[in-house]
């Protein structure tokens, strides 16, 4: 394509992306990069609204366009929110505060990114607290650039923060060198002049501009510049002649700018669209974003893409003619010029620093990060025992030179300190990906899994001929707490939670973009509902997949799904919208558990605020890799759920056991490390694999909570680590559409009839049955069959075979190909065979899983199982502690299903987690198992117990009932946690709750009244009962229900639990808790019938054919003869033939 040839130089210095204004901006900063560049500039800044969240795009497209040849420089900048000073500015804000009136109006604002108001950025809000002006500001250089970085994350911190951040006067003369400003739009500081005063005459105007224009000039000198813009809003050619005024009064030079906001002169109906879907939900919506969609770019009065010099000059003289306002063409022409000195003269070419940031407080003063590793490795080393080992002083010399030749050694003595803050408060993960096959990793307490004894390699984890960086997963009970830990002690500009941008998704674009035009709400969820269940099937056929879980892309949902095709086909419009907005952004949020630490961040990077977190910028994961290009690492510092159940289960082991009656974490961590520690606990204990393993005894055991992967370790019959890790390993969509799991247990009870091509082979293969399953084989296959093929080159073999193509990729792989061959037949493999081996490495490279992960989650699968063989009530009470609301009834079903009984709520025994009675097969559950039930009603009960009467409870003196008021009590007599005090004054639960909670007695005499009042109301029925416990606790009373004539019934008929269903029957039991009545896409009635059992199952059964007269009876037992297949799960074609009550 042929770039546009500008007669006019020009350079956009305002341009906003959708990356940092959001639901203002719209396209990424590479899209409007691409048109600058096609459109004939040869720069373009980026000013975002308050941040620089789009300068990773910036830098990263800026490199891909050098590479291309293309001779293109990225401006970095932002448009801040101007006040004069922060500090009036907050006793305005506190005054108003005071005021509860005015303080309804502006203070309640929870939205996590600002939507930006037109009408407060123009001056027209009547909030002194939400109005501000804007400004932009342009880095020189890196000195700029740094500053900028700075005035960004402090206006985005303390009293500079409220919905938006702020600059004023201080900080800009405080961090100002370096960096270029202009006046900005009919939002900007000069415009809030004109507006705040153009009442009161020209004169007050120009007092106003000329105090700002001395101020800014103060801060600046030269650097400050009036802006000039053109479009058909008679109010900015009033501010331009304002602007013009101060240009000639004070000698400020003037620029133009095109104020871009979309990245070409045709999206500028898709930015509109944008812009109203940002409105959505919103209580009070601006006027002009309710009005429809604008028919052409006239009735929009402004054109904001990128344009060059000759499309400026045009928009120039056509507004200011329709306007009829007339200018010296000689002074806008020189404002046009004047940007592109600006860009090429006055701005260095110039890259932000990508510099790697570590803290530097990892290293002590007098030494170098290299001499502190050494150290703190060889002192591990010595702890563990292994410092006269020559294998492990060996490969720990190897590692050590590999780090620091690369330069990351302080990332490891960061993550040192990191595991060292943890271990202090909570338990940590024996190991987590391939950082397990570091053995620096392991010495320094890192991780807790040694790599040489499982056979892990350094070299999965890092290469010396890398230039990605080394990223250690660690998991921990509470990554939460952990991150507010490190903050705490190391500052919150040090540890940077990293920022996730949300975007928007087909399904929930359908549907916005649908509402916007009116589209019949039941078509679009019509389509929205069944778009991606069709396009799945084949998706996973276009993959190769033949079972798991898939999601298919936006692109394969647009191209298989029959009823999205005839949607849009319908509505084109609304696909040309689609098709252009997927994908922008929506709203910020955060991590997981990725952080960034390194010392004063706030001076390298933008921070900005979300939630009320500070965070970074720019982001780091599967899709998007922003953060190390610019030299920051990402710790991912991970929570996970089965430690926290460790920790728990631990403490109940302390407490029955050892006579610890509040058990400390330091108590925890004691008997943790001399009993479940990988290198303490006995990971070949045959008892634990028999007990669990082999029998199926699963409960809450870590990576076999899913029923396929318990079959599959039931055929196995594991016995050691790596058993349970070829097990983990294999139940994934990949090698079970390659049945895999069938031919691995053939092999594994076969045994004995593997054959080996030779001894290498076997000793590589041996432990997995001859299969790989692991990548690290294919890397040691290669390296001791291959010619000359260095460990590293095999695990970079083990990359190139999943990568497709031809190129450099294909020729690397040719090249080891060539040396693997030459390197078996040298060791006397003929060359078919050879090629065989090769062509096993292809086929299982796309399936071969990491070995480190698999061995360190599979020991932490062992620790599980290890607890609940010898400690099967601790374990159990912490699983039902830590299992979600979603799961609890589940959870209690498991539990009951493994001999333990249920003690129901009890005012007088519970406590704030599950706890285990005196005979070890009871479970008590906990007063948080109570929805509606606080904290502090809880410490009144524990803090004033026992209740001999229900008087006790209702008048005793020390209880604070403003804190146990009647609704606490009303959720704990309704959830049966009262029951104890029920005597034989009351004739049923319903008296008791009607006399003694519903009617709440202040005195003793008014009870004793109750108690003869409501005698009438007796108990309350099966369906309040069942209704009572099931929505307060979660949890469904089956002994309510199933009775034990129904129980003998079906266990006389042999019928299975729907959570049993077996095929070869074909005939189930359940109870159905709710139906959800629905039509075909032919108006024909179906229900969903939503069923549990006692098996800790939860699903539904689709019912075809409905008819008038059908009828379920919810919360009953039923038997029926049901239909199933693994894509739509249950079903039947007639209710009343089917489905019979019991009972």
């Amino acid at each position: 394509m042929v770039r546009e040839q500008s007669k006019i130089p020009f350079v956009g210095l305002h341009a906003h992306s959708v990356a940092g204004s959001v639901f203002d901006g719209f396209g990424y900063p590479q899209e409007h990069m691409d048109f600058a560049y096609q459109n004939g500039m040869n720069a373009l800044a980026l000013t975002d609204h308050g941040n620089m969240n789009g300068l990773s795009y910036q830098v990263l497209h800026a490199r891909k366009m050098k590479e291309a040849g293309k001779d293109f420089k990225p401006i970095f900048g932002v448009e801040a929110y101007f006040v004069p000073s922060v500090e009036e500015w907050k006793q305005e804000y506190d005054r108003i505060k005071e005021d509860k009136k005015q303080a309804k109006k502006v203070i309640n604002d929870t939205d996590k990114v600002e939507t930006e108001d037109e009408a407060a950025s123009k001056g027209k809000s009547k909030s002194v607290i939400n109005s501000s002006g804007h400004l932009v500001l342009l880095a020189m250089n890196q000195t700029g650039l740094n500053n900028i970085f700075k005035i960004v994350s402090d206006s985005h911190q303390g009293d500079n923060f409220y919905r938006k951040p702020r600059l004023d006067y201080a900080l800009l003369k405080q961090y100002g060198e370096g960096v270029i400003a202009s006046s900005a739009c009919l939002g900007g500081v000069y415009a809030k002049d004109y507006w705040n005063n153009r009442e009161e005459g020209e004169e007050a105007v120009l007092d106003a501009m000329r105090t700002t224009t001395r101020r800014m000039i103060d801060c600046l000198g030269d650097r400050w510049y009036g802006e000039l813009q053109w479009n058909n809003v008679p109010e900015q050619h009033e501010l331009n002649s304002y602007v013009i005024k101060m240009h000639q009064e004070f000698g400020i030079e003037l620029i133009s700018t095109a104020d871009s906001h979309y990245p070409s002169s045709e999206a500028w109906k898709d930015r509109e669209l944008y812009k109203r879907l940002g409105w959505l939900g919103k209580s009070k919506v601006p006027e002009y974003m309710k009005s429809e969609l604008p028919i052409d770019i006239d009735e929009m009065g402004m054109e904001l893409y990128p344009k060059n010099g000759d499309q400026m000059w045009a928009s120039y003289k056509k507004y200011s003619k329709e306007c009829n306002v007339s200018y010296d063409d000689d002074l806008v022409y020189d404002s046009l010029v004047k940007t592109h000195w600006i860009a090429n003269e006055r701005i260095e070419d110039f890259m932000p620093d990508d510099t790697v940031r570590l803290p530097g407080f990892v290293v002590p003063d007098g030494e170098t990060g290299e001499q502190t590793l050494v150290k703190e490795s060889i002192a591990g080393l010595r702890k563990l025992g292994l410092a006269e080992n020559q294998e492990y002083i060996d490969r720990l010399k190897h590692e050590l030179t590999v780090i620091n030749n690369r330069g990351f050694s302080k990332y490891f003595l960061t993550m040192k300190a990191v595991s060292d803050k943890a271990g202090d408060h909570m338990l940590a993960g024996p190991g987590r990906g391939s950082a397990a096959g570091s053995l620096v990793s392991y010495v320094l307490g890192i991780t807790q899994v040694d790599p040489i004894k499982y056979g892990l390699l350094f070299s999965r984890f890092l290469r010396s001929d890398a230039k990605d960086y080394p990223d250690i997963d660690y998991d921990v009970s509470d990554a939460f707490g952990l991150k507010e830990i490190l903050a705490k002690e190391w500052g919150e500009t040090t540890v940077v939670p990293i920022s996730n941008f949300n975007t928007l998704q087909l399904r929930s674009l359908i549907k916005d973009i649908g509402k916007f035009y009116d589209v019949p709400f039941q078509e679009v969820n019509a389509v929205t509902g069944r778009m991606v269940k069709e396009a799945t099937p084949k998706a996973k056929i276009k993959h190769g997949i033949k079972a798991g879980v898939y999601v298919p892309t936006f692109e394969e949902v647009m191209e298989y799904s029959e009823s999205l095709n005839r949607f849009l086909a319908k509505y084109p419009h609304i696909k040309t919208h689609v098709e252009a907005l997927v994908g922008q952004v929506r709203s910020t949020s955060r991590h997981a558990g990725g952080v960034v630490i390194g010392e004063d961040l706030d001076k390298h990077m933008p921070l900005i605020c979300s939630g009320g977190v500070v965070q970074t910028p720019w982001s780091e994961g599967m899709n998007v890799r922003h953060l190390e290009p610019l030299g920051f690492i990402k710790f991912d510092l991970l929570g996970l759920s089965t430690l926290e159940m460790i920790q728990s289960a631990v403490g109940h082991v302390l407490r029955r056991y050892h006579g610890v009656e509040d058990p400390t974490f330091q108590d925890i961590k004691k008997y943790y490390d001399e009993n479940l520690h990988p290198d303490r606990i006995d990971l070949n204990d045959q008892k634990v694999y028999k007990n669990i393993f082999h029998k199926g005894n699963f409960v809450g055991v870590f990576q076999f909570t899913n029923g396929g992967a318990q079959r599959l370790a039931k055929r196995v019959k594991p016995k050691d680590i790596i058993d349970i890790s070829a097990i983990t390993s294999i139940y994934r969509p990949g090698p079970l559409s390659a049945g895999v799991d069938r031919s691995y247990v053939k092999a594994k009870k076969d045994s004995k009839n593997v054959r080996y091509l030779n001894d290498v082979v076997k000793d590589i293969t041996e432990e997995t049955a001859g299969f790989l399953i692991f990548q690290e084989q294919i890397a040691l296959l290669a390296h001791k069959l291959g010619k000359d093929i260095s460990l590293e080159e095999g695990n970079k073999l083990r990359k190139l075979l999943t990568k497709k193509g031809t190129g450099k990729v294909e020729d690397e792989k040719n090249k080891i190909r060539h040396k693997f061959i030459q390197g078996c037949k040298e060791k006397g493999i003929e060359e078919e065979a050879a090629v065989k081996v090769w062509q096993t490495f292809e086929y299982f490279s796309g399936y071969g899983f990491n070995k480190s992960h698999a061995v360190s989650y599979s020991i932490l699968s062992f620790q599980c199982a290890w607890l609940l063989n010898y400690y099967p009530e601790c374990w159990m009470a912490a699983f039902l502690d830590k299992e979600p609301e979603s799961r609890k009834e589940a959870a209690i079903s498991l539990a009951q299903n493994s001999g333990f009984s249920i003690e129901n709520i009890n005012i007088n025994t519970s406590t704030k987690q599950w706890e285990i009675a005196e005979d070890g097969k009871t479970l008590i559950q906990p007063f948080n198992s109570i929805k509606g039930l606080g904290d502090k009603a809880v410490e009144q009960i524990i803090a004033n117990r026992p209740f001999e009467s229900v008087e006790d409870l209702l008048f005793s003196e020390d209880i604070v009932y403003s804190k146990l008021n009647k609704k606490s009590l009303d959720v704990l007599c309704r959830s049966g946690a009262l029951d104890v005090l029920i005597d034989e004054r009351f004739s049923g639960c319903k008296h008791f709750w009607s006399a003694c909670i519903n009617d709440r007695p202040k005195n003793r005499k008014r009870f004793e009244e109750n108690i003869k009042t409501y005698d009438g109301d007796a108990d309350f029925s099966i369906e309040e009962k069942i209704d009572h416990v099931s929505s307060l606790t979660g949890i469904f009373p089956f002994d309510l229900v199933m009775t034990k004539q129904i129980r003998e019934a079906i266990n006389r008929h042999a019928v299975p639990a729907i959570g049993a269903w077996d095929k070869s029957l074909g005939v189930a039991w359940f109870i159905p808790r709710e139906v959800v009545r629905k039509k075909t896409k032919n108006g024909k009635p179906y229900w969903i019938v939503k069923v549990v059992d006692d098996t800790s199952s939860s699903t539904s059964i689709k019912c075809w054919g409905i008819k008038e007269w059908d009828q379920v009876h919810l919360n009953r037992p039923y038997a029926a003869k049901l239909d199933f297949s693994e894509e739509w799960g249950f079903s039947t074609r007639s209710i009343r033939h089917t489905f019979k009550l019991l009972g």
